[in-house]
């Protein structure tokens, strides 16, 4: 079959099987607000929906407008974060919720091109608000698209190519039905989710398996190909519980690394496993502590990272100097719960002390 051919019956399709088979219900299906498309946007990047969810949900219910979220305090916005992980994600959030409404009067950009200039947003997240706030006629291409496009058509280009993001992205705009975008964006995204799925994929059931290359050549497994494979990391965090008075040190990660403006214990970090006395030697831990007396060790928690794996060990001492650096705070433990951290350390605070991060 011709490609043309194909593809004609690639979009009417889809949109066939969205109007009548699609019962994917997520709370901004169909919303119009640009402010909801943007904030479920930047919260679903590198989060599974079911993850973002109830993310959505929460910064919604404290914040139902761009006013309101623009409002609040790096804190408070950052501790209703906790957990979603890529918090670079939320420092972009906020910065451009305080432009929005500073500069444009709380009004979002009308254009795709004026959408591209706010912090946070690429391509993906500019044509999902261009396409389904203002009906304009942008392709959406993330993950559950490219699969979707690679399977049906049998393309082998890796999709995180040079070559293959400019394939993907000009066969997506071809596909596009430029009367209804919102409606064929949201109909392949959640084609891609629902049947057309990374893993056991529901072939059987697929209304465009009689026309799917990958199907009838058995190649579904195959595809899509990925170029690039990233080493990952190892790192070894070891926090150290310096309690005075029923305080513990705490500052807050400023350079530009994971958990960036979320806060944390003293740390000494190292690429590989030390034991206890190690760390007690070493010349930070006796530069901010002084003289102190060892309480307790923790088991290895870990976490991992997209790219990094995160071994983390609490030591917990008890201090007697009490000149402190300006960046280090001595805080109550019972005041805890109310900062933010990484989720790494609030499971550590968790189980140790009973203290559960307040709900948002």
């Amino acid at each position: 079959m011709k490609t043309p051919q194909l593809e004609i019956f690639f979009t009417a399709t889809l949109i066939k099987w969205h109007l009548q088979f699609n019962r994917r219900e997520m709370p901004w299906k169909g919303e119009k607000d640009p402010y909801k498309i943007w904030l479920s946007e930047i919260i679903l990047q590198q989060t599974r929906v079911e993850q973002g969810l109830q993310y959505y949900n929460r910064f919604i219910k404290n914040y139902p407008d761009v006013f309101a979220l623009a409002a609040a305090s790096d804190n408070e916005v950052f501790k209703l974060w906790e957990g979603l992980g890529y918090y670079n994600r939320c420092k972009n959030l906020l910065f451009t919720a305080r432009f929005v409404a500073s500069k444009l009067a709380g009004g979002f950009p009308q254009t795709f091109e004026a959408l591209l200039d706010l912090k946070g947003v690429g391509t993906y997240t500019a044509s999902a608000i261009a396409s389904f706030a203002y009906d304009l006629p942008y392709a959406v291409v993330d993950g559950n698209v490219n699969r979707v496009l690679a399977r049906y058509f049998g393309i082998a280009t890796a999709i995180d190519s040079n070559n293959g993001k400019q394939t993907f992205s000009a066969l997506a705009t071809r596909l596009l039905n430029p009367k209804q975008p919102a409606l064929y964006n949201q109909a392949i995204m959640d084609f891609g989710a629902t049947v057309c799925k990374p893993k056991l994929p529901l072939c059987e059931d697929c209304h465009l398996q009689e026309r799917c290359v990958a199907y009838s050549e058995g190649r579904v497994n195959e595809l899509p190909v990925k170029e690039k494979k990233i080493a990952k990391i190892h790192r070894w965090f070891y926090y150290i519980l310096a309690e005075k008075d029923e305080c513990f040190l705490v500052k807050k990660r400023t350079e530009k690394d994971i958990w960036q403006n979320l806060h944390e214990f003293l740390l000494i970090e190292a690429n590989h496993h030390l034991n206890t006395q190690e760390v007690l030697d070493s010349e930070t831990l006796k530069e901010l502590c002084g003289v102190h007396k060892l309480l307790s060790v923790s088991r290895v928690y870990k976490q991992q990272l997209t790219h990094q794996t995160i071994h983390a060990i609490f030591i917990h001492i008890r201090m007697k100097q009490s000149k402190l650096p300006a960046a280090v705070h001595l805080i109550p433990k019972d005041e805890l719960k109310k900062l933010a951290f990484p989720r790494l350390i609030n499971s550590f605070i968790e189980e140790s002390y009973g203290l559960k991060a307040l709900p948002g």
